[in-house]
């Protein structure tokens, strides 16, 4: 039997074993990677993608990923890193209007974009880390050099509009070299190339697999670098998009909004495509929404009849009218109003032939979710999950306590290993205790 001495030291050794276990695993580093507008199904010709596929057999892979809604990007780039949705955190809109202040916030080099009105509504995980003096270093990320519940991260690349195949594989080696000197405790890299091409060019063009296939050749490189850094066992490497894209018939899906109304009634209008933010006066307020109402192929929402379920009319900066376009429908002013192609025959081709924001719950809108790394399992393939649920598995793998957020740790949990600090802990204490109990 074990005496009391024995006891006592078992369970001394126990804890010497867990703290040990712990320490080690909070050295482990996390590698985020945003691939703007990724759509969930871009992936599916594994066999020609060999970075996609060493990912996904080495890790964990997700059917789809539902944004949030607008499936537009920067709301989503806030739940991402927040776990809330876009009412909470008050990212509504690529594009938006404060009506007590005037001010607008627009994607681009606006300064008033960067006003903490924006972006104090949440607090991203960059920040937290930054608090609980942690570092972070970012390479492009939209809002990195924004001074958010007055922190910035340790480093910030700032954002360049669609970043170059150079750009992304520069920051994947300094992020690891970072990440493997201890500079860094987290590195978040964001690539635009994806969203660009399918905006201009569609989701099922010639352009489109080239840049996958070009940054699949990325991920080649990633994935060589980490095994000649010896860092396989001691980072975790998350990727994730914001949210797809879907074909726009744009010379036969337009609906311009001056058939219908007259708008020099309507003191602001925000963003042009599938969801349109407007504020009409107060006096033509019913006969604007009465117009809109019979419009085919869009949906006209009162702030307060904006459906639960989008989780969006109780964001500040809400519009008094929301406008949804059906999926491949564009709403805009007057299509007269916005830029054209000219193709080889001089004939007026459309200014995008892809796009994104519409309803979340529609199939082209899904991204993706990839993860590899000591924290996840293997060649795991997971259900379905949302952008609000990303937040809790980078904190999980971070090592830190999540705040209050909207995410499913249930949807997420299936994908994550059992603690390595735990499973190391049990392999040393299976070890030692025999040895133990014969000097004892």
């Amino acid at each position: 039997s074990v005496t009391s001495v024995q006891y006592i030291a078992l369970n001394v050794l126990t804890v010497i074993i867990l703290l040990l276990s712990r320490c080690c695993d909070a050295n482990r580093k996390l590698l985020v990677f945003l691939i703007d507008g990724f759509r969930y199904d871009y992936m599916d010709d594994l066999q020609n993608l060999a970075g996609f596929r060493e990912i996904v057999e080495n890790g964990v892979k997700v059917d789809y990923l539902t944004p949030d809604f607008p499936s537009l990007s920067y709301p989503n780039y806030y739940s991402l890193m927040t776990g809330r949705h876009c009412e909470v955190h008050q990212m509504t809109g690529n594009y938006m209007w404060d009506k007590d202040t005037m001010k607008e916030f627009l994607i681009g080099t606006n300064p008033d974009s960067r006003l903490p009105m924006w972006w104090d509504g949440s607090e991203p995980l960059w920040v937290t880390m930054q608090k609980l003096g942690k570092r972070v270093y970012m390479y492009y990320w939209p809002g990195c050099e924004v001074t958010i519940l007055g922190v910035q991260p340790a480093f910030c690349e700032e954002y360049v509009y669609n970043p170059s195949e150079k750009n992304l594989i520069d920051s994947m080696e300094n992020a690891l070299n970072m990440l493997k000197s201890d500079k860094a405790d987290m590195a978040g890299i964001y690539y635009e190339k994806i969203d660009v091409e399918g905006h201009h060019f569609g989701p099922h063009s010639p352009e489109i697999q080239r840049a996958i296939r070009s940054l699949d050749q990325a991920f080649q490189t990633l994935n060589q670098k980490i095994k000649e850094k010896n860092m396989r066992d001691d980072i975790n490497v998350v990727l994730f998009s914001d949210h797809g894209m879907t074909d726009l018939k744009w010379m036969e899906k337009v609906i311009e909004l001056d058939n219908y109304i007259d708008m020099t009634y309507i003191i602001k209008m925000m963003d042009r495509g599938p969801v349109v933010s407007l504020w009409p006066k107060q006096d033509k307020f019913e006969e604007i929404y009465q117009n809109l109402s019979t419009v085919d192929n869009m949906n006209v929402y009162k702030k307060q009849e904006i459906p639960d379920r989008f989780h969006y009319k109780n964001g500040r900066f809400v519009s008094t009218l929301t406008l949804v376009a059906e999926p491949g429908w564009f709403i805009t002013e007057n299509k007269a109003k916005l830029p054209f192609w000219k193709n080889g025959t001089e004939e007026a081709e459309g200014w995008q032939h892809g796009w994104h924001g519409y309803d979340n719950e529609f199939m082209d809108m899904r991204g993706f979710f990839l993860a590899q790394g000591p924290d996840f399992k293997t060649n795991f393939r997971a259900g379905p999950i949302r952008t609000v649920d990303v937040y809790n598995v980078l904190c999980k793998t971070l090592g830190i306590e999540p705040l209050p957020n909207n995410g499913s740790w249930s949807r997420v949990e299936c994908m994550m290993r059992s603690s390595a600090g735990a499973v190391r802990a049990a392999l040393i204490y299976s070890c030692l205790l025999p040895l133990l109990l014969l000097t004892l």
